[in-house]
């Protein structure tokens, strides 16, 4: 089955309405605006986005980036964004749960892991759309905007939706929230805000393959840990247990990847793997943090304070979010965005702007992880 066709019926392990129902209940409210002032923010957010192509293609020297009309761009509130995100959690993990139904309703295969207290029955019951639901309303007061390209791939798209690449989300409360907190101009601030995100739009449209070799190595990693979903059940509760003592002895701090999902990846295919996409997350992000900070006053006036201050923000932190973030994932993906951008600016400083952007052009030039940290051993291998 391609990761596009509409799958036949089978039992729902996570409720994903459920979940959407549950983010927009628990997000916090954003900033009170009357409704003149929504639209203003709408309206100027769309226009920055607009505005940033250009500079996206100028910067990256992308010529996806010449005529952008691939996808769709939405200026959208907290729940709406929950919303689109489990529409995508959706597509990338149905052939992971699909996998896993399958299994438990085998008896010549799982027979055990069908039975309650059994450690598949664990992982069927951890797995829930309310708790997934929490996590959105977590994030939802935390991402600034998205790009998303696995929209058009839902089964629920429109027929327009499906015929683009997928959809830029602008986050307009919290955006409007980061500049009031940091006292920067709204202007450059959205337009600055909206440069990183277009990039990734401009990323898949450079790369169309690359969407589908994201979602075939998802699949191929739920596939690892769900061969292996006796073992999975009991390393959930393992590393749920170790979350109630991240402390060490006389109150030192424990290991801060106890208790996060690398606790559930223990054989080297599995870690192989998540090595693979960490890579090609850390080059996507990387990269539109280059093109971000490629621009000068000229394009954003104010720029030099406006990274400055956001530089800044989240030092001081309170003690359950940093917790919390740490258990998300969310402190590893700020590595991302840093590893990545030395690659980026180490390729272009050894090879060119050119050199590097044969990164886009098939699955094998996607750097591995050791080469993200190594940029000269990818220049290396593709030649330059």
């Amino acid at each position: 089955m391609t990761p596009h066709s509409t799958p036949p019926a089978t039992p729902q392990l996570i409720n994903w309405e459920l979940a959407a129902k549950t983010a927009a209940g628990l997000a916090p409210a954003g900033p009170v605006l009357n409704g003149s002032e929504i639209a203003a923010a709408v309206d100027n957010l769309r226009l920055m986005a607009e505005k940033s192509v250009p500079h996206v293609h100028e910067i990256s020297r992308l010529e996806a980036a010449r005529d952008l009309h691939d996808s769709q761009v939405l200026v959208v509130d907290r729940a709406s964004w929950a919303k689109a995100n489990t529409q995508s959690f959706a597509v990338m993990l149905d052939p992971v749960l699909r996998a896993l139904a399958e299994k438990n309703a085998n008896p010549g295969t799982a027979a055990k892991a069908a039975v309650p207290g059994r450690p598949g029955a664990a992982v069927s019951s951890t797995v829930t759309g309310a708790q997934l639901g929490a996590a959105l309303a977590f994030l939802s007061s935390k991402v600034l905007g998205q790009y998303d390209p696995f929209a058009a791939l839902a089964p629920t798209a429109s027929v327009a939706n499906q015929a683009s690449g997928g959809r830029l989300l602008l986050v307009a409360p919290n955006i409007i929230t980061v500049e009031r907190e940091l006292r920067v101009d709204p202007a450059d601030f959205r337009l600055w805000v909206c440069l990183h995100e277009q990039t990734h739009r401009v990323q898949f449209a450079a790369a169309p393959w690359l969407r589908h070799h994201m979602l075939a190595e998802i699949e191929k990693l739920g596939s690892l840990l769900v061969g292996d979903s006796e073992n999975f059940g009991n390393r959930i509760l393992e590393s749920a247990k170790a979350l109630g003592g991240r402390r060490g002895k006389a109150g030192q701090e424990a290991d801060p990847n106890r208790g996060s999902v690398l606790d559930l990846l223990q054989n080297p295919e599995q870690k192989a793997a998540l090595s693979h996409l960490t890579a090609v997350m850390s080059l996507l992000e990387g990269h539109a943090n280059v093109v971000m900070d490629g621009v000068d006053s000229k394009i954003v006036p104010t720029v030099r304070t406006i990274r400055q201050r956001f530089n800044q923000r989240g030092k001081d932190r309170g003690v359950v979010e940093r917790f919390v973030r740490n258990l998300m994932g969310l402190d590893a993906k700020m590595r991302q965005y840093s590893d990545g951008a030395k690659f980026v600016r180490e390729t272009v400083a050894l090879v060119g702007l050119d050199g590097f952007n044969v990164v886009w052009l098939r699955p094998q030039n996607l750097p591995t992880e050791a080469e993200i940290h190594n940029a000269r051993l990818w220049v290396n291998r593709m030649g330059l």
